[in-house]
């Protein structure tokens, strides 16, 4: 196979500039997948339908983007990187504006849906598109930029949308969208138009795209709407999951089994620096994700905490990953990514053991100083797994790993997402049932409690009340330190699966060799 000719690295300012447009285009994106959770109800009061019904708003647009990420190959074999992303952008502008006009849940939805169907290749089009623009020597400082930017956007998006839905109203957390889209897709137009990618007419994979479409459809369905549902208590549960496992079996079979224009190019899988880095990435990933979708309920919960403050609290991880990025970006070439990624999942076991030690008494400071911490993790896992993963892949092939890496980090933070909540919510449950049993009326502790507070001038079902409160925070506690011990027991053993990876020098020397076949 003959290699493709790649244009050279931008430089000065159309590097910068090209960059800061591409980064944009990935916060946007990436901002839609929370901004509208914190304002579900607002929206479902406004088109007078339940809070279940209103769900919808976030689940299409996760579910959409789902499906349309790991096509990323294909479409930019098709139609090219370029014309890729600027069309993605232009559409997600559009579908954005209609968003904010919707005047019932029915035209929201879909519009949420063709919002998440055009975003889905953008993440993935503009990593690859990063790479190219700073070239094989500022390879490290593109991760940096787009890693910073794909993980500080979910959490901004809460705060962002929140605010919005307080102060303004609900249809602009669509309508901020509008000129941060028509100025990126614009600019990336004009800077990158003339260094289009080849384009060739590949056909369409139409099973395998069927089969695509209904695996991950029902999964992440399935993710979505479980803890709602009681899981497998529920036979629309059990039905979405023997869709998704049937649809993924016979899609895995359909795409390797003499294929020879699949849909999504599974054989990067062979590689195995990409899957042990995509691996490591996706549970981090997950891993990472449950402790900041659980975080901030439990400030909410059990420490009275606002939604707004609640995110605010989320935000000290930023300082650190800022400072270091740019760093680690740089230093990327010189040292053992694994070394680089052992150490941020290290840290990351130190912060989750840190929050284990949390109670009901913590004060900011102990709860901002493992977020602070976190930083540093945060670039040392996501930036050297990125390029372990992508390190000595053809340009040809890299918008296909781009978008799977992609694919497979969203999916396990959904999955993270999920089995967080249901677990956070189920030992929550049984020490709540294990403390009960030594709150009862006529023990000498719960009657001297009972009496302290009637002392105070509360009634006896106020005391009671305020009795069955605290045992509800307490088991709320319990359990969250419950979660951050695995947690930290998970980020251990991920700072060994690392290893797994080729060294350095056997991965030059792999490369060399591929590329002097090709």
């Amino acid at each position: 196979m003959s290699a493709v000719l790649t244009p050279a690295p931008l430089a000065g300012a159309e590097r910068m500039l090209g960059a800061v447009m591409l980064a944009a285009a990935t916060f946007m994106v990436v901002l839609d997948i929370t901004v509208a959770n914190v304002s579900v109800a607002t929206i479902s009061g406004d088109l007078g339908v339940s809070a279940t019904q209103g769900t919808w708003i976030v689940t299409s647009y996760a579910a959409a983007q789902a499906i349309a990420m790991p096509l990323t190959g294909w479409l930019t074999r098709r139609f090219g990187q370029v014309r890729l992303i600027v069309s993605s952008v232009l559409l997600f502008t559009a579908a954005s504006w209609l968003c904010g006009l919707a005047e019932s849940i029915e035209t929201l939805v879909a519009f949420r849906v063709l919002q998440g169907l055009v975003a889905g290749p953008m993440v993935p089009v503009s990593q690859s598109m990063l790479l190219a623009t700073f070239g094989p020597g500022g390879a490290g400082t593109a991760l940096a930029i787009w890693a910073m930017t794909a993980t500080i956007a979910p959490i901004t998006g809460p705060i962002i949308g929140g605010y919005i839905t307080e102060q303004i109203s609900w249809p602009w957390i669509f309508y901020i969208n509008v000129p941060v889209g028509l100025l990126a897709g614009g600019m990336i137009w004009l800077l990158y138009r003339e260094r289009e990618t080849p384009t060739q007419r590949v056909p369409v994979d139409v099973a395998g795209l069927a089969l695509l479409v209904v695996w991950v459809a029902a999964l992440q369905i399935m993710l979505d709407k479980g803890k709602e549902l009681d899981w497998f208590a529920s036979g629309e549960i059990v039905a979405l999951t023997c869709v998704a496992v049937v649809g993924f079996v016979l899609f895995l079979a359909w795409e390797l089994l003499d294929n020879p224009h699949p849909i999504v190019d599974l054989q990067l899988l062979r590689d195995r620096d990409f899957w042990t880095g995509t691996a490591a990435l996706s549970v981090g990933y997950a891993v990472f994700f449950a402790a900041i979708v659980v975080l901030p309920l439990w400030l909410q919960t059990s420490m009275g905490y606002t939604q707004i403050w609640a995110g605010l609290m989320m935000m000290p991880f930023g300082i650190l990953a800022l400072v270091l990025a740019p760093v680690i970006g740089r230093t990327l070439h010189v040292v053992d990514p694994r070394l680089v990624a052992c150490i941020g999942f290290l840290i990351f076991a130190l912060v989750s053991f840190m929050r284990a030690e949390f109670n009901l008494e913590a004060d900011w400071v102990s709860i901002a100083l493992p977020m602070f911490i976190q930083g540093a993790g945060n670039v040392m896992f996501f930036l050297p797994l990125t390029a372990l993963a992508l390190r000595g892949m053809s340009p040809e092939r890299m918008p296909g790993a781009t978008g799977l890496q992609n694919f497979l980090r969203y999916m396990g933070g959904a999955v993270g997402a999920s089995l967080a909540i249901t677990l956070w919510d189920d030992r929550a449950k049984l020490h709540r049932a294990q403390l009960a049993e030594h709150v009862t009326r006529g023990e000498p502790n719960t009657e001297g409690a009972l009496a302290a507070l009637r002392s105070q001038g509360l009634s006896a079902d106020q005391a009671l009340g305020w009795l069955d409160r605290t045992l509800d925070a307490q088991a709320r506690m319990l359990s969250t330190i419950d979660l951050f011990w695995l947690s930290g027991v998970l980020f251990l053993a991920l700072a060994v699966l690392v290893w797994l990876a080729n060294a350095p020098r056997a991965a030059a020397k792999m490369a060399a060799t591929t590329g002097s076949h090709e």
